[in-house]
């Protein structure tokens, strides 16, 4: 009997993030200055930031998600990502992608979100 995959075959996984660079945390609060307007939350702690990036020249890639893809800012939350994140002090450039795959859940928010929304 076939069980049911929760992952495709093939299908994009989320990249693992570039933890260990020095800019990392400046970064993840500068992702933090950024909120889903729909949502009185930060981004990176709604989960909506799947991978963070750095390069050796300090050049951050970030992997982002919506919570939903209807999400009426689709086009302009990368930027406004974009846009926190250059500001940090050391980065050279930043560049934001989105993807839907794997879908945003609520379990990918962090306690403190969760908290702050009423779910704990």
């Amino acid at each position: 009997m076939n069980q049911p995959q929760d992952h495709m075959e093939g299908a994009p996984l989320i990249r693992p993030s570039t933890t260990d660079h020095p800019l990392y945390g400046n970064v993840v609060d500068a992702c933090r200055t950024v909120f889903d307007p729909e949502i009185p939350v930060n981004i990176f702690d709604l989960g909506l930031v799947y991978t963070i990036e750095i390069t050796d020249e300090n050049a951050v890639s970030i992997m982002m998600t919506l919570t939903a893809p209807g999400c009426p800012v689709a086009g302009e939350m990368p930027g406004w990502v974009q846009d926190a994140v250059e500001l940090v002090p050391g980065v050279k450039q930043a560049e934001v992608g989105m993807t839907f795959d794997p879908p945003w859940g609520m379990d990918m928010m962090s306690d403190e979100a969760r908290l702050e929304l009423g779910f704990m």
